[in-house]
């Protein structure tokens, strides 16, 4: 069977473009991951998802062992130090820790772990080494303990943000400092105190510029050149502006990454998050407040990645009655060999998730379970590392209608019973009485919260 067809918008050309591995039948990519100094944000786990989405798809298509995917961890970096500094605890705690939380919100959301996860403070010799190298080249020139990258040696520097560098200047994204020959020229390597963590070097003791750090990891583990790189769009400029030129001219011809994939903002019940409005949380506050991982993920999923994504409570309550319906008719089914075509078809148009999603609701109506499962599973959903959220005690309800009914009989007044019968169905519970006795089970609809205070 002929491998279906993927396209991906490229930030590069801003296109949709045929997806065509640099080595045919082998797929690589990275993502920016997290500077590990604090939980995750709602936001940071949008281009997780994208990207667990693509490493699913690829996996499909071209085989389990034919796709590398890295996914790195920022373990140095000054918000790093100041939250040290301000904590007193060790740096290695704060991000092992750091690392820890990650990775198990991430997990419940479930996203799998990456190909490789490299920790930026294992790649320094060759942070070191790409630097020298650009040093030789005459694309960077070391000032008072700091190197600096020379922007103007690259003469495509901007072509992925689409800036002009007067425009990138005005911007204020630009950090001026005597030491520069040009205000546009970034950090590379710069120096360390006695108190913050350093490495030595040919420019004496100090730690690498973030951009380096990405470039170098990248190259160590894909290569001079690979399929896909990503993050969000605010990561554009000037981090993924400066991963190119430094990468391109430290290996002239290569092309580092071929496609260049970011994905659109959060919101929260319609703004901007911001700690202000008291709309910023972390996938872990969501967790923390029961909103089952797999919930977090249909809603992200409902929404294509090149479009800004609202977060509402009225989202995340639909997500979970269509997850707990699909639960429920796909229990104990075996999933087909194979997703439907038209999710396939719909997840190599682009990711288009909200499309393959429709396709799902589709196949639930039609109620092709096996189907359902297997596409569902395509996209990380339904799976059973997910599951048991939707499993409901609802022991203490049905002993105290049960208990009810038996008065009931006795007294011949049922306004308890009716009472009890009311509010469970309006909370979404599925009664059924008879002479055996009662029986209760969480339907579609089901909210927990309106049972609070019944009995």
């Amino acid at each position: 069977m002929t491998a279906p067809q993927i396209r991906l918008r490229n930030s590069l050309t801003r296109k949709v473009e045929p997806f065509d591995p640099v080595t045919p039948g082998e797929v690589s990519m990275y993502l920016c991951g997290p500077t590990v100094y604090d939980r995750a944000h709602l936001g940071n786990a949008r281009n997780v998802i994208l990207f667990d989405v693509l490493f699913r798809l690829f996996q499909e298509v071209y085989g389990a062992d034919h796709v590398t995917y890295v996914r790195n961890f920022t373990d140095v970096d000054d918000k790093i130090n100041a939250r040290a500094a301000q904590s007193g605890r060790a740096i290695g705690d704060i991000t092992d820790e750091t690392i820890g939380w990650y990775l198990d919100d991430m997990g419940a959301l479930g996203a799998l772990e990456p190909t490789h996860m490299p920790r930026a403070t294992q790649y320094i010799p060759q942070m070191v080494a790409m630097i020298e190298d650009l040093i030789a080249k005459g694309h960077a020139y070391a000032a008072e303990g700091h190197v600096l990258f020379r922007v103007a040696s690259y003469s495509d520097y901007g072509r992925l943000s689409g800036r002009s560098v007067d425009d990138m200047i005005a911007g204020a994204r630009v950090e001026v400092a005597p030491y520069k020959d040009d205000p546009m020229d970034f950090v590379l390597w710069k120096p360390s105190d006695a108190e913050t963590p350093g490495w030595d070097s040919p420019w004496g003791r100090g730690r690498p510029g973030w951009h380096i750090e990405c470039s170098a990891m990248a190259y160590e583990l894909l290569g001079e050149t690979f399929d896909i790189h990503g993050g969000g769009n605010d990561l554009m400029f000037p981090h993924h502006e400066n991963e190119i030129a430094q990468s391109c001219c430290a290996n002239p011809g290569a092309g580092f990454a071929k496609v260049w994939l970011h994905n659109e903002m959060l919101l929260v019940e319609g703004k901007k998050m911001s700690k202000s409005l008291g709309n910023f949380f972390t996938v872990r506050d969501l967790l923390d407040k029961g909103v089952p991982g797999e919930v977090i993920r249909f809603v992200f999923l409902s929404t294509h990645y090149g479009k800004p994504m609202d977060w509402t409570e009225r989202k995340a309550e639909d997500a979970a009655k269509t997850l707990r319906k699909w639960r429920a008719l796909t229990a104990g089914v075996e999933p087909t060999a194979t997703a439907a075509p038209e999710v396939i078809a719909a997840l190599c148009d682009d990711v288009n998730t909200a499309g393959a999603i429709a396709t799902l609701h589709k196949l639930a109506g039609a109620g092709d379970a096996a189907v359902l499962l297997a596409s569902a599973r395509l996209m990380g959903l339904l799976t059973e590392d997910l599951g048991g959220w939707d499993n409901v005690d609802l022991s203490v309800y049905e002993t105290a209608l049960t208990e009810a009914r038996a008065t009931a009989m006795a007294t011949k007044d049922f306004a308890e019973v009716d009472r009890l019968k009311t509010a469970l169905l309006a909370a979404g519970v599925e009664v059924r009485m008879s002479k055996e006795g009662v029986s209760l089970s969480a339907g579609t609809g089901f909210d927990p919260a309106a049972l609070e205070g019944l009995v």
